[in-house]
């Protein structure tokens, strides 16, 4: 199917065209015959893994920005992953930034995106949540509005950790997205302990300490930086850590749209998310999972992060160019006691 799909969906400009596949999963999951097609076309093998007292079905799963409004969440499942990671979220709805803000960099495999955290804010995917699916691990992204300024930030986050932690099975604190201006400021020392001991203190005052609470990373931090932000983390009592977002480095890229402004993900990623996931698992030393995603583009990257120590991996513009049966093709290449 994808050998057809793809030629058709690289004609359209990549917004678009991933408009398309989210509407056809959304479509999908609403239509029982439909989603029983993909399950047989893509469903993937058990190879169950534990973690938070909760069991995913595999490893693999899908990494925040794909579905921002829990449109496609009842689709997605169909395509084998273990667990999705909807949002970024923000409490207020926002348009993001103007189009075009994403370019395919085919020769590079990879994608630049500039979107700003498009949302349509906290009520309408609260909403989706309450009729969620159940046969996977729904996560969710959290991100402050982009007209709230750093010092107000943790109000933003508590509000949304308020609303979600009921609504599903972990939590996750975005602080690295280089597409809202200022928002990597959240992860200097200082800010990033106000924040996250402030929505630790939060969740359990509003009783959500079942619901476990990460905080995805940077791949452009600095060695000190990066430890800081693990001794943060770990000394604020963070149940995780994602390792990493998207890269403002354009190093090895051909493609005319490496100018463009934004996040690069794809294959500029690979190399430094791997040495990135490391150099966390070394200085976690256990105390915490971490998750680990950028530039997964075969199931060698996947099973690499694996071992590396990463507990899960997630996949995007992986997606993009090898199509959904990545997911399938990553978990039957893992051993049966991955």
């Amino acid at each position: 199917m994808w050998p057809l799909l793809r030629p058709l969906l690289f004609s359209l400009d990549p917004e678009r065209a991933h408009n398309v596949a989210l509407r056809g999963l959304q479509l999908a999951g609403a239509v029982p015959p439909l989603r029983g097609l993909l399950r047989l076309l893509y469903r993937a093998p058990s190879r169950p893994v534990t973690l938070w007292g909760k069991t995913f079905p595999n490893p693999v799963g899908l990494a925040a920005g794909w579905d921002k409004d829990g449109l496609a969440m009842r689709g997605l499942p169909a395509l084998g992953f273990g667990h999705i990671e909807l949002g970024t979220v923000t409490p207020r709805p926002q348009p993001g930034q103007t189009r075009p803000r994403v370019f395919r960099l085919k020769a590079d495999q990879c994608v630049v995106n500039r979107m700003g955290f498009p949302s349509r804010g906290e009520d309408f995917l609260a909403e989706r949540l309450l009729r969620r699916p159940t046969d996977v691990i729904v996560g969710v992204n959290l991100g402050k509005n982009k007209d709230t300024p750093n010092e107000d930030a943790l109000a933003d986050y508590a509000r949304l950790v308020t609303r979600f932690a009921p609504l599903c099975d972990y939590l996750v604190v975005n602080v690295s997205s280089p597409n809202t201006q200022g928002l990597r400021d959240l992860q200097h020392r200082e800010g990033l302990e106000r924040l996250l001991v402030g929505l630790v203190a939060h969740r359990k005052a509003v009783g959500g300490e079942h619901t476990p609470l990460l905080v995805k990373l940077s791949p452009d931090l600095s060695e000190q930086a990066l430890e800081d932000a693990v001794g943060v983390a770990v000394d604020a009592g963070l149940n995780g850590i994602i390792a990493t977002n998207t890269t403002l480095g354009r190093e090895g890229l051909t493609s005319a749209a490496k100018t463009e402004a934004g996040g690069a993900s794809g294959a500029i990623l690979t190399a430094r998310s791997m040495v990135v996931t490391r150099r966390i698992v070394d200085l976690a030393q256990g105390r915490l999972p971490v998750i680990s995603v950028g530039g997964i583009m075969t199931p060698d990257d996947a099973r690499a992060r694996l071992d590396a120590g990463a507990a899960l991996v997630q996949v995007y513009t992986g997606l993009v160019y090898a199509g959904p049966s990545l997911v399938k093709r990553i978990v039957r290449a893992l051993p049966q006691t991955q």
